[in-house]
């Protein structure tokens, strides 16, 4: 049986292309880029390129990356580095009821060590408003974050509006775009944001390096400290081979990301189409239209998204019911939650996210067996009323 990946929301597989880029870095060329000896310098020259692929994929200068260790730091490093070089400026962050944790859980921090945090909620597609986002901002505002697009629903915010707007007040912007980096056009200057985070696992790249943009003259205090790495702004001995990975990753994203939104949303549509075409009560969750090119998310009524998860596994189906950064988690999605889903269309929730990779008959099976394994679980529950 051949097996079926509807998950790269939650990672993809590294581009053999990246793989190849990798390699010498791992034994050959393993120098530290802090060395001055030919070693060191070959792995510093490795790193500059990088850095240059990277840059010029946001629109951005290469100075203006600073390499991570992956998304999540980012995003820490961002809240965390803003309110602490600004503390003459304000105390006060403004985000949104559907970020990922990654910032959810610093902004709960920051609040425990007396920040304060705003949180606006979307609208029932999971839109975040603008205005909604000026109307939480107030003279000590310091920084809003607000991701480019939601990991489990998929719906794209209007960053450059909010951005804007942002700007007008005196505050920073950042988004979190690591949905969306390599999969739809980021340019850092068309967005207006001051910080973006990425994440190359999201992109084809490998897993253990991500990347934080600070616009030049943005006020941010290091993070990790120690050693004087990337301009000082995070010690730690760089990734090589991760880093090397990352421009490789974007490199080709570069060339590819079009031809491959296009045929993402194509495939996309047919599965939303199919799926709300063969079962009865189903419910598409984000913006119909304004979403990720590869991402479905559906509320099936009276069934469990574990049962269907389990199910279509067991067919050879891999897809998830939200964030893989919360899977085992048996509270409800906070992101369905907050757009207006009631606790048991949460609890049936499953996400679909498409790739590189995906292959139309792959689509053509899912929406053979899914109906299947619907109708089975709703003959076991005692709530389904076959009545339409």
């Amino acid at each position: 049986m051949e097996k079926i990946y509807f998950d790269y929301a939650a990672t993809t597989p590294a581009d053999p292309q990246v793989l190849e880029a990798m390699k010498p870095f791992f034994h050959e060329n393993f120098g530290n880029p802090s060395s001055i000896h030919s070693f060191g310098r070959e792995a510093r020259g490795a790193m500059d390129d990088a850095r240059q692929k990277v840059s010029s994929f946001l629109g951005a200068r290469p100075e203006e990356i600073i390499f991570t260790s992956s998304g999540t730091e980012a995003d820490n490093f961002a809240l965390f580095g803003v309110l602490w070089a600004n503390a003459a400026k304000g105390n006060h962050v403004v985000t949104t009821a559907i970020e990922h944790h990654a910032v959810l859980e610093p902004a709960r921090f920051l609040e425990k060590l007396g920040y304060k945090v705003t949180s606006v909620r979307p609208d029932k597609d999971g839109i975040v408003h603008p205005e909604d986002i000026a109307a939480a901002m107030t003279d000590q505002t310091v920084l809003v974050s607000v991701m480019h697009a939601n990991n489990e629903i998929g719906t794209i915010q209007p960053i450059k509006e909010i951005a804007s707007l942002v700007k007008e007040k005196g505050a920073y912007m950042h988004t979190d775009a690591v949905q969306t980096v390599g999969h739809i056009p980021v340019n850092v200057d068309d967005l207006h944001v001051d910080l973006l985070s990425l994440s190359a696992h999201k992109f084809y790249g490998p897993k253990g390096v991500g990347c934080l943009y600070v616009r030049k003259g943005t006020r941010i205090a290091p993070f990790l400290r120690g050693g004087g790495q990337e301009r000082h702004r995070r010690a730690s001995t760089e990734n090589i081979p991760g880093i090397v990975g990352c421009g490789k990753a974007l490199e080709i994203c570069s060339r590819s990301m079009a031809s491959e939104a296009a045929e993402q949303t194509r495939l996309r549509d047919k599965l939303m189409a199919g799926v709300q075409k063969k079962i009865d009560r189903v419910y598409l969750n984000g913006h119909a239209v304004q979403r990720l090119p590869n991402n479905v998310n559906f509320s099936v009524e009276y069934i469990e998204g574990e049962s269907m998860l389990l199910n279509l596994d067991m067919l050879g189906v891999a897809a998830s019911t939200g964030s893989a950064c919360t899977s085992g988690d048996l509270e409800p999605s906070h992101v369905l939650l907050s757009i207006g889903r009631p606790h048991e269309l949460c609890h049936g929730s499953i996400r679909l996210t498409l790739g590189r990779y995906t292959r139309e008959e792959e689509i053509d099976r899912f929406l053979d067996v899914f109906p299947k394994i619907v109708a089975k679980l709703r003959a076991m529950s005692p709530l389904y009323d076959k009545k339409p």
